[in-house]
This record gives structure tokens, C-alpha cells and sequence, in this order.
């Protein structure tokens, strides 16, 4: 298992999570190959999969794949994701004890915060990465806002995030994005493809930006 800050590190270098929902484990098992196929090996395995820890403990197995759970609403289901091997936890919204949790085994913990209070105190918590969630609800310039006060904080949007708005969330100041929607529907082929498309886009942006 990576440690908590080679996780923080190497989300931010790929610059984007797979967030992969699905019906049954073997989808929510192909749905994530796909993905790191497509050059996305960081993957949010969505607790509304029903059977998520199967998933994860079956994706362990993979070499180079960074494996998380998300909608994690609780401890008690954080210890259950980290003990099948999920290297960082996701929620949709910031909870104490989780973040206690993941702190005592030295898990990220990336918990969904939309004000300022909240994520001044996710991130005395220990959290290094902020969700914010969701993000159709802010857009990019909100990133920017926060910023100014918090120029500290990093900031991870997921849900509103696609290829068309991508350049304008990292320009705004965001470290990573989480796409599921159509990143994480289809067939392999499509989601390959789909993935391969993200990954050359944030390197075009990168570029842009250096």
C-alpha cells in the first residue's frame, strides 16, 4: 500500500479519478480495467456499487492501480474499505470520525466540502485534497474565490466536470478532477477511448500552463 502522501502526490500528478459506479461487481470490476486501460489507474470505487469492497479487494490485485472508495458516509465503512485495501477515502461530505479514522492509518481523506468553514476544517482534520461537490452546482470561477483566502487549499471538483469544461477548472486553480458519468459508462472500448481523451486533454492543458 503506497503511504499517504506518495497517494496525495500521485493523484495530483495524473490529475484526475475515475469515479466508478455500476450495478453488480463484475461491471464495477470491467467499468475500472477500462479505465486504467485509458490511462486513468486511479480509480473511486462508488459505495452506491452494491458488493463495492468485492471490487476493491478484486482490483488490489491489478499492478499500478491506485484503488479508493467513495461515498463513504461513515467510519465504520472506511475501516471496512481500508481493510479490503482502498489506499484513500471519498466522501460526499465531511465527517469527524472518518477523518480521525483515516488519519490514525494514514489514508487520504478527500471529504466533499462546499463553504469555506467547511473546508478550513477538513483540512484541520488532516485532509489534503478537497472534494468539491458538487461541482455543476459552483463551476470553475467558485475555485478561484476560494482561493483567495484558502490559496492553501486543494481542491478536487467532481461531478460537472467534462473534456468541454476541463481547461477552465484547472486554470481556476484545481489539482486533480473526478469524472465518472460518461468516463465510466459503455463499453470497454468507449471507456478506453474516453479516458485516453481525458488524460491527452489535462497534458494539453499542463502544457499550456507551464
Amino acid at each position: 500500500m503506497l503511504k499517504k502522501s506518495k497517494v496525495v502526490q500521485r493523484i495530483t500528478e495524473l490529475g484526475i479519478v475515475a469515479v466508478v459506479r455500476g450495478n453488480t461487481v463484475a461491471e464495477g470490476i470491467r467499468i475500472s480495467k477500462a479505465c486504467a486501460k485509458g490511462g486513468i489507474p486511479a480509480i473511486e470505487v462508488t459505495y452506491t456499487v452494491p458488493g463495492a469492497t468485492e471490487v476493491i479487494k478484486a482490483l488490489k490485485e491489478e499492478k499500478n492501480m491506485i484503488v479508493g472508495a467513495g461515498t463513504v458516509l461513515d467510519a465504520t465503512t472506511a475501516r471496512i474499505a481500508i481493510l479490503a485495501g482502498a489506499e484513500f477515502i471519498v466522501s460526499p461530505a465531511f465527517d469527524e470520525e472518518t477523518a480521525k479514522l483515516c488519519n490514525l492509518y494514514q489514508v487520504p481523506y478527500m471529504p466533499g466540502c462546499m463553504t469555506i468553514t467547511e473546508m478550513t476544517k477538513a483540512m484541520e482534520y488532516g485532509s489534503e485534497i478537497i472534494k468539491l461537490f458538487p461541482g455543476s452546482a459552483f463551476g470553475p470561477s467558485f475555485v478561484k474565490a476560494v482561493k483567495a483566502p484558502l490559496p492553501q487549499v486543494n481542491i478536487m471538483p467532481t461531478g460537472g466536470v467534462s473534456l468541454e469544461n476541463m481547461e477552465e477548472w484547472f486554470a481556476n486553480g484545481v489539482v486533480a478532477v473526478g469524472a465518472g458519468g460518461k468516463l465510466a459508462s459503455g463499453t470497454d472500448e468507449e471507456i478506453i477511448a474516453t479516458a485516453q481523451s481525458f488524460v491527452e486533454k489535462i497534458k494539453e492543458i499542463r502544457a499550456k500552463m507551464k
